[in-house]
């Protein structure tokens, strides 16, 4: 592979919100063990784009945290993901909201990017889609789901219109200068049936172009209102924003819609970025120019 820098960055998180006095060593441990080989692959000379998938398909089969295995059902009892995908160099992306019984939310973001002319597919649509090109489904096997760590079954119930929430994400740069971000999620606790975040939404929960590469947490109806990762690269590229302040002042804007959560940006100089207003952001970044990261308060 010809043309290969010396720069090249992971950044993950498994969503905002820490309860305190809870044990958080097995997500630890799991991030730890993710950043560690997404390093590795970028190192290797892979994608970002396939990094991303890879650290966020591992997120989701983990059910550690609420994405994937780690999701709660609706008010209906039925689980609903949204994910979504993007490319920076190309601009392309993918992403699928409200859907039901597969596996891997995000390779089914990926493959609407990559199979259809569409961006965004939804509900039944979206799982029809999925069953069409074979995705592995979930089944209705009663053992699949398991209450993500820090989350209790009391949390996961319907509770008049409260908004617990997690997120899984990735973000990357790869050793051609590419980046590429993915983010998966079960969605808010208690959702009603329908309910789509900013997490599927390109440039709310999800960003990538030639600049920054970002993924979000927290409650998605904020973060959309807020303009969620894209505001972050607009603040960056046209307001010359440090990315920390860009950051920040994203977050000031989630909070003033009354929400709360997080985000990682890894830039196209390898830097990578974490910031958050909520107890705690899990998250991991490891790249050649920069310190292993591994934290959750």
């Amino acid at each position: 592979m010809a043309n290969l820098s010396d720069s090249w960055t992971i950044a993950l998180h498994g969503g905002a919100g820490v309860t305190p006095g809870r044990d958080y060593a097995e997500v630890e441990a799991h991030l730890g063990r993710l950043v560690d080989e997404g390093e590795a692959r970028l190192a290797s000379g892979e994608s970002a784009f396939n990094t991303v998938e890879w650290a966020v398909g591992e997120l989701e089969a983990s059910g550690l945290y609420t994405a994937g295995r780690g999701s709660a059902p609706n008010r209906a009892g039925v689980v609903e993901f949204d994910a979504s995908i993007i490319c920076g160099a190309s601009g392309r992306g993918g992403a699928v909201a409200a859907l039901q019984d597969v596996q891997s939310p995000v390779a089914a973001a990926r493959a609407v990017m990559e199979r259809t002319p569409h961006v965004l597919l939804c509900g039944e649509g979206a799982t029809a889609f999925a069953r069409e090109i074979g995705l592995p489904a979930i089944g209705g096997d009663p053992d699949y789901y398991r209450l993500a760590i820090g989350v209790t079954a009391e949390e996961m119930r319907p509770a008049g219109d409260g908004l617990g929430h997690g997120t899984v994400g990735a973000a990357a740069l790869d050793r051609q200068g590419r980046l590429a971000a993915a983010t998966s999620t079960g969605g808010v606790f208690g959702k009603r049936p329908g309910r789509v975040g900013d997490t599927p939404i390109l440039g709310a929960g999800c960003w990538a172009d030639r600049h920054v590469a970002a993924s979000c947490t927290g409650i998605g109806e904020h973060f959309i209102l807020a303009g969620g990762a894209g505001d972050v690269s607009a603040r960056i590229r046209y307001g010359e924003a440090a990315p920390p302040e860009a950051m920040r002042a994203m977050l000031e804007r989630v909070a003033s819609f009354g929400g709360n959560g997080g985000l990682i940006l890894v830039t196209a100089d390898g830097q990578a970025h974490f910031d958050w207003n909520s107890n705690g952001l899990k998250r991991a970044a490891k790249g050649s120019r920069i310190a292993r990261t591994l934290a959750i308060l």
